[in-house]
């Protein structure tokens, strides 16, 4: 199948499966015309791809972790007994993100709740409520 085919089959966008191509994420065959042909297996590979995006890793990582996993239909299983390892590093990272992002929301709500009422008003009623 050509690249507009795949992309209506997942719903990405084509730039987007170039873009996982140039990662090494996708293989597609080239045919004499230059045009990618993409097989079956590369609509669960995108599939994948986008639950891993999902799940907050990036694309190198995700070029590391593709290879060892395995899609049981509700759930990707990892097969390579290294990738258990990498996992945790990236969820430690996913982790430490949204403790920082709390602690920022967390500042911010106390620059909020310091406002005085008036300055609170004319915020409210500029936001039309």
């Amino acid at each position: 199948m050509r690249i507009g085919e795949l992309s209506r089959r997942t719903g990405v966008a084509v730039h987007l499966l170039r873009y996982y191509g140039e990662q090494g994420l996708l293989h597609p065959q080239r045919r004499p015309s230059g045009y990618r042909e993409y097989v079956e297996e590369d609509v669960a590979i995108v599939r994948r791809i986008r639950s891993l995006l999902a799940a907050g890793l990036n694309t190198a990582t995700i070029t590391t972790v593709l290879p060892c996993l395995r899609d049981t239909g509700d759930r990707l299983v990892p097969t390579c007994s290294d990738l258990l390892a990498d996992l945790h590093q990236e969820r430690d990272r996913i982790a430490q993100a949204i403790s920082d992002l709390q602690a920022s929301m967390d500042a911010l709500n106390d620059v909020i709740a310091a406002a005085p009422a008036d300055v609170t008003r004319r915020a409210v009623a500029s936001l039309g409520g």
